[in-house]
Parts: structure tokens; C-alpha cells; sequence
């Protein structure tokens, strides 16, 4: 057996090889048991085809329509266990929300499922829970259920999280990874990057001249308030965890089949993000992120969308931007700073793992 019959920690970065191991391995195997999509969360017509459309139908005559579930299961593998601005239960709760939320579902109700190491200090796992019912509270959401299991010292990095997410998608809202449109516009929610430094800078016991914090937060009064603003303008939401904006882009670009050409210049960065990644010698467009998004909307939806963002009450985003467009080719197009173009390629794997 050589390194290629083996999984890498590459294979977990949310890059080129993470993508073949789902679709030649998992997808492969699984065969028609799998809805076969790459979007953050499964859109379910629970009553069924025949019974969604009757009901539909009745729906023209004052009936209800038939309810449409998002489902999303999702670990968090994330070391340290606490990071600047977060820690392992407030990114498990806020990245289950959020992959809800990338389908335009309203979150309802969570799962929690605790892997710890024996070992592992009481008095951190009531911190982490604590934080995770904090993160709840504050994305409006439930944790209905839950599970518990014990591994021997040395197997699981002091605590893993496992997790599972349902929410209700409102009745004319069709958002996914395929969505996107020659001529839509492309919008980011705010600074990118900032998760990963945050993680990797506490990991590794790096100082820099201003604290870098992470991002981690839900989503979900955003995304609601965007569809709010633009309504069925909404082609594409996702969130650029693993393999930062570089693998979103991508992955909406392969989704929809279309090009994408987005503005390097336009891409807010903070610049002590930007320092820390150029000292480290890393993209910063390959960063994880746990509190923005990636929008793609209608052609002269993009000022409303953005207007939409930035008057968001007492939960500001920071520094949202309209970075780009959808095009007719095919990949991501990055116009440099300098005016040049290169291709902004899928990331192969990931330089720092255990981000989330």
C-alpha cells in the first residue's frame, strides 16, 4: 500500500483532494443512498414529490403549502479546544447553523454529540458547553438532542464534536451551490481570513502587534434580513470554511457550470490578517472563515445586497463588498492589484490543519 491508498490530513482541507474523497469514495460508495450535492445542508420535501405538489396546488387555493426541511450534520475537530473569539462549542454550534442558513433555511433545532478523551478536564467541557448554549441563545436556536462517548486517552485531541442541524425553508426560496447565473453579481459579508490566523496563531504560540480574533458567529439573522432586502435575487449563499474563499468560489463556479472573475483589490482583508499570512507565508484566499459568507445575486441586485448588510442594526458585518461577477467561462479569474489575471485554482489541501 502506498501514500495514495492512505488518507492525508490534506484530504480534510476542504481542497482539490477533499473533493475527489467525497466524490470517488463517498458519493461512489454510497451510490443512489446519496442526494449526491455538495451544498452545506439537503433541502427535503418531507411529505414527498406527489404530496408537495397536491399541496402546492391546494396552497392556490389558501392551503398551506407542504413544509420543506434543510438537514446538515457536520465535527468539529477544531485545536485548541479555545481560540481568540471562540472555541470548540461556539464553532459547532454557529458552523451547524450556518450551513442551514447557506440553503436560506431558518434554523430550528441542533444535535449534539460529545466525543471526548479520557482525560479531559470537567471544568473544560462545562467552558465549552456553556459556549455552545451561548451560541444557541443567540442564533435562536435548540439543542432537541444529544449523545455522549468516552475514548481512550491520546484519540481524540481532549474533545471532538459531532452535530446535526434541521431548519424550515421558507416557501419561494430556491438557494444553492448550482444557482449561479452568467451576469450575477458576487458579494463577500466581510473580511476574510481571520478564523484561521486566529486558531493557528494560539496553536502554535504566535504574537502578533494586534490580536487577530476569530469570525465565529451565526449567520442566520443576516442571511434572513439579505433574502429579506432581495428576495428570489438570491442565486447562491455559501460560507468559505475549509479552503477559504479560493475553494468556495470554486466550488460555486464547478456547481453552476459557469465562470467566475472576481476583483483581488475589492476582497477585504484585515491588514493584520494580511500581515500574519504574509509572515507565514500563506493565501490568505485559502483561509478558513466561520462568520462570513460568499452571495451571489441577481444582475442589479448587488447595491441592495449590500445595503442589506451593512444596516444590520445591533449585529453590524463588518466591511461587506461586491467583489466580482458570474461570467459565461469556466473556473475563478483573479484581476490582480496590479491589473494582471491568473487563475485562482481550487487549494490542493490545507497548510493548517485542525481549523475547524
Amino acid at each position: 500500500m502506498n501514500d495514495a491508498d492512505k488518507i492525508l490530513l490534506a484530504h480534510g482541507g476542504g481542497g482539490e483532494l477533499t473533493a475527489k474523497l467525497v466524490s470517488e469514495v463517498i458519493f461512489a460508495g454510497l451510490g443512489d443512498a446519496a442526494l449526491g450535492s455538495l451544498d452545506d445542508a439537503a433541502v427535503l420535501d418531507i411529505c414527498g414529490p406527489q404530496a408537495v405538489k397536491t399541496s402546492r396546488s391546494e396552497a392556490g387555493r389558501g392551503a398551506a403549502a407542504a413544509p420543506r426541511l434543510a438537514f446538515t450534520t457536520d465535527s468539529f475537530v477544531v485545536k485548541p479546544l479555545f481560540f481568540p473569539g471562540g472555541d470548540v462549542g461556539r464553532l459547532a454550534v454557529c458552523g451547524t447553523v450556518n450551513d442551514l442558513s447557506m440553503r436560506g433555511a431558518r434554523p430550528l433545532f441542533l444535535s449534539l454529540a460529545f466525543i471526548i478523551e479520557e482525560g479531559l478536564e470537567i471544568g473544560v467541557l462545562r467552558r465549552v458547553v456553556a459556549s455552545a448554549a451561548a451560541a444557541a441563545r443567540e442564533a435562536g436556536v435548540k439543542v432537541a438532542t444529544g449523545d455522549t462517548k468516552v475514548v481512550e486517552r491520546g484519540a481524540a485531541d481532549g474533545l471532538f464534536i459531532n452535530t446535526a442541524g434541521v431548519g424550515s425553508v421558507p416557501e419561494g426560496v430556491e438557494i444553492s451551490l448550482s444557482g449561479a447565473r452568467p451576469g450575477d453579481e458576487i458579494l463577500v459579508s466581510g473580511p476574510v481570513g481571520n478564523h484561521a490566523i486566529a486558531v493557528l496563531a494560539q496553536r502554535e504560540g504566535l504574537a502578533f502587534e494586534t490580536t487577530v480574533e476569530s469570525d465565529v458567529r451565526p449567520l442566520n439573522r443576516q442571511v434572513e434580513m439579505l433574502i429579506a432586502s432581495v428576495g428570489v435575487g438570491v442565486h447562491v449563499l455559501n460560507d468559505p470554511t475549509r479552503g477559504g474563499l479560493a475553494a468556495c468560489l470554486n466550488t460555486i463556479a464547478a456547481s453552476g457550470g459557469v465562470g467566475i472573475e472576481v476583483d483581488e483589490a475589492s476582497i477585504p482583508v484585515d491588514s493584520s490578517v494580511a500581515f500574519a499570512s504574509e509572515m507565514l507565508g500563506l493565501d490568505v484566499l485559502e483561509l478558513a472563515n466561520e462568520g462570513k459568507f460568499v452571495a451571489v445575486v441577481a444582475r442589479g441586485s448587488a447595491k441592495k445586497a449590500l445595503d442589506a448588510l451593512q444596516n444590520q442594526g445591533q449585529t453590524p458585518i463588518s466591511r461587506p463588498a461586491i467583489i466580482g461577477h458570474v461570467t459565461n467561462g469556466r473556473g475563478v479569474t483573479l484581476v490582480t492589484a496590479s491589473g494582471g489575471r491568473r487563475i485562482l485554482e481550487m487549494p490542493y489541501g490545507e497548510d493548517a490543519p485542525r481549523i475547524c
